[in-house]
This record gives C-alpha cells, structure tokens and sequence, in this order.
C-alpha cells in the first residue's frame, strides 16, 4: 500500500493545503512531522466525503455514488487491491495501522446527512456522533500513539463534545440545507412540534433545546479533560488543544444566547495562540 516517494510528497501538500485555515489546523501545528502529515490525510479524507454529502449542485443519485466510490476504494485499499481515490490514506494506514472500519464509519456518517436528518432522536444523534466524530477520534488517538483503553475514552467524549459544539454553531446553517440535529426527545419536552428545521429554530423554546444539549457537550468536555488530565501515553497537546478551544467556543455561544438572530461564534487564531501559551503547548 506505499505510495512512491514524489506522489507521497504531493499528497501530504494537498492534505495540508485542504486542512489550512481551520481551527483543526493550528490544532495539528503542534505535532511531529510524520503525525501531522498523518493527521492532514485523516482530515482531507474526512473533508472530502463531508463536501460530497453538503454539495448541493449534484443530484442526490450522484452524491449517492460519490459515496458510495470511497467505500470501494477503501475496501480495496485495505483488501491490497488498487485504493484509488483512497491512496492519500495508504501511508498513515501503514504506519499507525488505522482500523478500516473507522473510515467506513465516517462515510457512514455522510451518508446520514446526505438522506436527511430533522429533529432524530437521541439514539440516532449519538449514533451520527460516533460516525462523524468519534471514529475519526479513534483514527486520531492511534496517531497520537495513545494506549488502547484511554485512547478509546478519549476518542468516545472528545468526539462527541466536538460534535454537539459543532451542531451548536451551525443549527443556521444547516437548517438551510434542510437539517435539524437537534434530538426529537428534547425538542418534544419542550413543546416544539414542528421538524422544519427553520420552523423549529424560530421557536422560543429552542433557547432550552441548546442549553440542555450545551450542558450534554461540557459533560463530555469534562469527562476527556479526566482521561487527558491522568497523562496517558502519546502525544497529547493537540487534543488538549482542541478540547480547550471547543469548550471556550461553546461557553461563549452560552454567553450570546441560542434565541435568534443567533451571531455565529468562531474560533479565531487569537484565541488559539492564547491556548497554545496558556496550555504550554510551544513546548
């Protein structure tokens, strides 16, 4: 599964090029060389399959086989056969041994959104969680050369924490292409009937949605600051960063309030270089 050494380069410049400008980006700067060319390559196959599944101007058939032409060629990839679109992941399969599984979790995770979700209930959230989320943390954490058990922990709550601050952020925009993630349970306790993501957000009581599901996402937050703060083995500031940056992010959108108009919140580099001094993560 080698790649030779120029088409390796030029994966690695394209993986990095993909991943820069984002908040994942400052948050792999802090590792090794051969790890965050690794890194690059899990996020630029995760960045691919998310743009399939949000494209709007391709009909859902051709999303549908987009999809569905990672999942060959990731099969083939770990089967030994040609990985085609998949050769970007051939190098850091090889050396961290990335379970193939996880990959196929992720686009998994795509096909979800490309069919659709509006006001699911909590198991299928959590179930979209672990796709999208945590099986890339479970990619991650063999990157960062983690220990099973507490790569595993950390995988589980620092990628759905992530997730929920993510959909947190984007409950606008995604209700724009027609997707509500926030869980049916919640939304009922409140009194919301409607699953129109748009008819939904204007709701008043969606404030108490957001919160209860805020206070869901720091419980996850604290729970991979416990496993992180016992010092496992690998390579941990780009976790710590994250986690630190995410938890910030979700504090401050708890400050501004959920009810609408709703000012999106970012991360911006600033804050990120105050992490990074803060975390003693230069070093």
């Amino acid at each position: 599964m080698a790649l030779t050494a120029s088409s390796d380069a030029q994966v690695a410049a394209g993986n990095a090029q993909a991943a820069s400008g984002s908040s994942f980006y400052a948050g792999m700067k802090v590792l090794p060389k051969a790890e965050r060319e690794a890194m690059y390559a899990v996020y630029g196959f995760c960045r691919i399959v998310d743009d399939i599944a949000d494209d709007q101007t391709l009909p859902i058939a051709g999303q549908r086989v987009a999809l569905d032409a990672w999942r060959h060629d990731v099969r083939s990839l770990y089967a030994g056969g040609d990985p085609g679109l998949a050769a970007m992941l051939a190098g850091p399969v090889d050396r961290y041994g990335l379970a193939e599984a996880d990959f196929l979790a992720v686009i998994d995770g795509m096909q979800m959104d490309l069919e659709g979700l509006r006001g699911p209930d909590l198991a299928t959230l959590y179930l979209y969680c672990d796709r999208v989320a945590v099986a890339v943390g479970r990619l991650s954490v063999k990157v960062f050369g983690m220990d099973a058990a507490p790569g595993e922990e950390l995988a589980h709550h620092l990628g759905r924490a992530l997730q929920l601050t993510n959909i947190l952020r984007d409950v606008d925009e995604d209700a724009e292409m027609g997707r509500l993630y926030l869980p049916d349970e919640l939304l009922t306790q409140a009194g919301i009937a409607a699953r129109d993501p748009r008819a939904a957000l204007a709701a008043p009581q969606v404030a108490r949605v957001c919160e209860e599901l805020a206070t869901v996402a720091h419980a996850h937050f604290e729970s991979a600051n416990r496993v992180l703060a016992h010092k496992p083995a690998g390579r941990l500031a780009a976790p710590r960063l994250m986690a630190a940056a995410y938890a910030g992010l979700l504090s401050r959108m708890q400050k501004r309030g959920w009810n609408p108009p709703r000012t999106r919140v970012r991360v911006n580099k600033a804050a990120l270089i105050w992490l990074l001094v803060r975390e003693g993560l230069f070093a």
